[in-house]
């Protein structure tokens, strides 16, 4: 089937729908396009029912599986877990439309997304891969997005058209996601410092200390604020930011470093 010239027409598939994948499609339906997605979690009677539940009051098909998620999509958005990154792209592959694209918004190490670009790309898929650059909710689906592979520049315009905020980072694969990767070292590894230091000062009675501390040495942030929010958003996405901090490390490892900071910064996530 031939894809519609105007993006507004395309038939958009989102594979997860957790946080991420329902914003997307609630502001792709506030624009009028079809949306439809498919998650692991509706086969599972306690979790199906609220991810049901939204789509209904959105307008969202859901899918009954990744291949019938495929065979429908003119652009497959890949949102899941780090770790399922290349299986999901395998799953999707052998029902994707030829010429149908297949954007990758998973924080996976250049390696996983280089994986995934192959599934795609030898079944007749345009794969490219995206890299989410900060925090999605404050953003929605205007987030910073870097766009690589040889497909992203013809991807670019159509992304906009639909509302997306992209940047094409390279031709070259790999090179938005170790950008994003490489960030992450820092951006996780200061919420895992902030929740270990935090948690171990109010043990200690020296919270208010250590904070006062802080405020002297870095005036410009609040820190009682940023510890709050960091701890609100590794309460709730705890396992799947562990899950993109091993992906961290493995991309560290890519460049021949042993990753020690990234590796106790997953171990600290994921205990949260």
């Amino acid at each position: 089937m031939t894809r519609p010239s105007d993006p507004s027409r395309w038939h958009i598939g989102l594979i997860g729908y957790g946080e991420v994948g329902r914003i997307l499609a609630e502001d792709l339906r506030a624009r009028g396009v079809a949306v439809s997605a498919y998650d692991l979690k509706l086969a599972r009677p306690d979790t199906a029912a609220a991810l049901q539940a939204h789509a209904a009051g959105h307008g969202v098909l859901l899918a009954a599986s990744h291949a019938d998620l495929a065979s429908r999509a003119d652009l497959l958005v890949s949102a899941v877990t780090a770790s399922q990154t290349v299986a999901v792209a395998e799953a999707c592959a052998s029902s994707l439309r030829s010429g149908s694209y297949f954007l990758d918004f998973n924080s996976a190490s250049p390696g996983a997304k280089q994986r995934a670009a192959a599934a795609v790309d030898a079944a007749g898929g345009c794969y490219v891969e995206g890299a989410v650059m900060t925090s999605l909710p404050p953003y929605r689906i205007q987030v910073p997005l870097l766009l690589g592979g040889p497909h992203a520049a013809m991807l670019e315009p159509a992304l906009v058209a639909l509302g997306f905020a992209p940047k094409v980072s390279s031709e070259q694969l790999g090179v938005a996601s170790a950008t994003k990767m490489c960030r992450s070292v820092m951006i996780k590894g200061l919420e895992a410092m902030v929740i270990e230091s935090f948690t171990a000062a109010r043990h200690h009675g020296v919270e208010d200390a250590v904070i006062a501390s802080l405020h002297e040495t870095f005036p410009g942030i609040d820190w009682e604020k940023q510890a709050a929010y960091f701890f609100q958003r590794v309460i709730e996405h705890g396992r799947r930011r562990s899950e993109e901090v091993r992906e961290v490390a493995a991309t560290v490892r890519e460049a021949g470093l042993t990753p020690w900071s990234a590796s106790g910064t997953a171990e600290r996530q994921a205990w949260v």
